[in-house]
């Protein structure tokens, strides 16, 4: 973003837990910066919707930054997703930025943007940590880790735990969940009859590839890791 962008965003936050992500909280952020509305339209055409996705990719750039400066190393990779999930969701920091965010991406006009958003943060978090699928497993790592990092939001936003230790014990039991499919899905593979009945379906999904990376650097929601620019 650029530095006005930058600027407005920043003034935004403490008007949009009273506003929502409107275009009433864009304009007082464009008032309290000194900021014309037409310039703080040309930044944000969509108003408060195009200031919600730039929270949202900023809480993903803050997150990758966060991995690329950890050592993983003696993580395993079932603790390493879970630990990324976890430092995106500790990047938001503040509840009621992200509470209105999903009220606003609940409305049918806006659901495509909070999808897109979401699976922009489960690619960033597999692209960070080094994945490198080039077939279907590409989408089906993504899908699952898109539904397990909203659930684990949902369930953020209403936790009153101490230092939200029942989200994180909640983001464990459906790591586990996924964890046990792919313990299944291996089984299968293993097994020569099951291998056989599969061999066409697996043939038919092997043609399916993931995008190219630059044609996900222009999806809304979409933010690069940190070691690309």
């Amino acid at each position: 973003m650029t530095d006005q962008s930058e600027k407005l965003l920043d003034a935004a936050l403490i008007h949009v837990p009273f506003d929502g992500w409107s275009d009433e909280a864009l304009r007082a952020a464009a008032t309290d910066c000194g900021i014309d509305m037409a310039t703080a339209r040309a930044l944000f055409p969509r108003g408060g919707v195009d200031l919600a996705l730039a929270f949202h990719r900023r809480g993903d750039q803050i997150m990758a930054a966060r991995l690329a400066a950890e050592d993983l190393s003696h993580m395993r990779f079932r603790d390493r997703v879970g630990h990324a999930i976890r430092a995106r969701i500790e990047a938001a920091e503040d509840r009621e930025l992200v509470r209105r965010g999903t009220t606003l991406f609940a409305l049918p006009p806006y659901a495509p943007d909070g999808v897109r958003a979401i699976w922009g943060t489960a690619d960033l978090i597999w692209t960070t940590l080094g994945d490198r699928s080039d077939d279907y497993n590409w989408y089906t790592k993504r899908a699952t880790l898109s539904g397990v990092y909203s659930s684990t939001v949902l369930y953020w936003l209403g936790d009153d735990s101490p230092q939200a230790q029942a989200t994180w014990n909640f983001l464990d039991r459906r790591i586990d969940g996924v964890m046990q499919f792919e313990r299944v899905k291996g089984a299968v593979e293993k097994n020569p009859v099951a291998r056989a009945l599969l061999a066409g379906p697996r043939a038919l999904l092997s043609c399916v590839k993931p995008p190219a990376s630059a044609t996900r650097a222009q999806m809304p929601g979409y933010a690069r890791p940190a070691q690309e620019g």
